[in-house]
């Protein structure tokens, strides 16, 4: 039978393991925006990728190169991110099953549950790092005026 006590326990580290839990939705709200800028970036290659093989001059397929060139970078970047925010998103787990385990075995978890917590934001620090490195690519390549490719290639209406 289950003492009165155990109860209260449990739901004490329920209402600890809230904060964690809004956490974990926001990770997961990154996610789907770096998840969303990473499809529109893998769309603009393929697009880039079928001018190309079209282009004849030179000097367009320099420019459209120098365009795949940095849609293959802010790839690279928001990849990373979504892997951090990902690992992030799992340390935050890691820490709810912490907070769990330490009451139901009656340990003091306080330790490992700080040092996941810690590398959690320092991971989740990282991600967001990419992730505006990816975002600062983008709009230098707009502000350096490539987006006139858009003027010598005719894009495919899907």
């Amino acid at each position: 039978m289950i003492s009165e006590q155990e109860i209260s326990s449990v739901a004490a580290v329920i209402q600890i393991a809230i904060a964690p839990v809004f956490l974990l939705a926001g990770i997961s709200a990154l996610l789907a925006v770096m998840t969303n800028r990473l499809t529109r970036v893998i769309d603009r290659w393929r697009t880039l990728e079928r001018a190309l093989a079209k282009m004849t001059d030179k000097e367009s397929q320099r420019i459209l190169e120098k365009e795949m060139k940095n849609q293959f970078k802010r790839g690279r970047y928001i990849n990373v991110a979504i892997t951090l925010a990902t690992v992030s998103a799992l340390l935050v787990c890691a820490v709810i099953v912490s907070l769990f385990l330490g009451t139901f075995f009656g340990k003091n978890a306080t330790l490992i549950i700080a040092a996941l917590f810690i590398c959690c934001m320092c991971v989740l620090i990282f991600a967001l790092g990419f992730f505006l490195a990816e975002v600062l690519i983008a709009t230098r390549t707009l502000r350096k005026g490539l987006y006139t490719i858009e003027s010598l290639i005719h894009f495919d209406k899907p």
